[in-house]
């Protein structure tokens, strides 16, 4: 099997379903660019059919945008797909991502429908999109609380009739790793055509086990990960990319690969957080404030040692300047003194013991000790050495 996995970045389609967090079309180019150059292999890049401004968008992007695939949504209609077809005329490379619900849940609540129906409508879909557009994706929304022999019939019904790409989503993001990946062997065992199309995974957080999910689906077969930067997305988000990404690529043994620029995650991790005004939370996974620093006063004393004591990845890999130590009542002398030596304050240990009875007050007074902190701390010292050279003159 090919060990090549596609990036499906979706974070201008649904990552910008977020409230609040919509951006304009020249910040969508921005941030396309900024996919291309990280790697991403597709840019999901609206839903077009819902505003002007997505149509306007997807037409933009498709001119600007060289080397990823275009893809725009629809549902399974033909208003939409004829939408889609029009805002992907300038693209070099383009797909449509059609589809149809696949759980009973929104056959009877979302389409008030029977499985019949939705299968043919389904096939109907991309049937239709194929006529203007050879890359077809199909979605089987819900897929994740399908019934899994209707879902073997869907995928093999619209593989048949033109997708190249099927996408099998847990949708409301309740599905459980181990089951999920189950699900995707079921279907590579048991869709007689599946070799004609990709398997691809899209997980949402509810639960927070998209990246999990995803890893499953590709452990088990699918070739394709939807994601998105920083893990945005609707209620709870989608798969985080750089979270995807990172894992494969630590992971030796998985034998799996992207074609994304690693180095780049950060910076473009800072663009989409600085442009969609929603700050990465600090304990986030790669790109976070705290994913590359340390306090505990143990954690401190073993990185210091040896960088891989307390980190699976290298800072650099994912084009982070440098690993923090930071400063607090919990952390050890071995923290203190390599800060301070950084600072070119270099202290014998008995100066070092006694700075640190004061570090340890001031710690506890301001929380996370600082550079100029550490410059008084260190000043104290100088200036009772100064006093003691004195009275030794005389």
């Amino acid at each position: 099997m090919n060990d090549k996995v596609y990036i499906f970045d979706t974070t201008l389609r649904d990552g910008e379903q977020v409230p609040g967090c919509q951006l304009n079309t020249r910040e969508k180019i921005e941030v396309a660019l900024a996919l291309e150059e990280l790697g991403v292999d597709i840019i999901e890049a609206g839903f077009p059919i819902s505003s002007p401004g997505d149509f306007a968008s997807i037409v933009e992007i498709s001119k600007a945008v060289s080397e990823p695939v275009i893809c725009a949504l629809t549902r399974a209609k033909k208003e939409d797909i004829d939408v889609a077809v029009e805002s992907l005329k300038f693209a070099k490379r383009k797909r449509i991502h059609t589809g149809i619900g696949a759980s009973d849940m929104h056959i009877k609540h979302k389409f008030n429908s029977t499985r019949e129906d939705v299968l043919e409508r389904g096939v109907w879909a991309v049937q239709y999109a194929k006529q203007f557009v050879e890359d077809i994706e199909f979605y089987a929304e819900d897929a994740g609380r399908a019934d899994l022999p209707f879902l073997a019939q869907m995928v093999e019904a619209v593989i048949a009739a033109g997708a190249t790409v099927v996408n099998i989503p847990d949708t409301t993001g309740y599905t459980l790793p181990w089951d999920y990946g189950q699900k995707i062997k079921y279907l590579r065992e048991n869709v007689k055509n599946i070799d004609k199309a990709i398997i691809s995974v899209h997980c949402h957080n509810d639960l927070g086990l998209a990246t999990a999910n995803s890893i499953a689906g590709v452990m088990n077969g699918a070739r394709q990960i939807e994601c998105t930067i920083n893990g945005i997305g609707e209620r709870a988000g989608n798969t985080s990319l750089e979270e995807v990404v990172m894992i494969m690529k630590s992971h030796k043994e998985l034998d799996l690969n992207t074609g994304i620029n690693s180095k780049r995650i950060y910076p473009v991790s800072r663009l989409v957080s600085r442009l969609m005004r929603m700050r990465v939370q600090p304990n986030k996974a790669i790109v976070g404030d705290n994913a590359f620093a340390h306090s505990s006063g143990i954690h401190q004393d073993g990185f210091l040692k040896h960088r891989e004591t307390y980190e699976v990845i290298d800072p650099h890999d994912v084009g982070v300047d440098n690993s923090k130590i930071v400063l607090t009542a919990r952390s050890g002398r071995a923290a203190l003194k390599h800060r301070m030596e950084n600072l070119g304050y270099f202290i014998s240990k008995e100066e070092l013991d006694e700075i640190y009875k004061d570090y340890l007050v001031l710690a506890d007074e301001v929380k996370v000790v600082n550079d100029d902190h550490l410059g008084v701390l260190y000043q104290k010292i100088e200036t009772k050495k100064e006093k003691a050279g004195i009275k030794a003159n005389i």
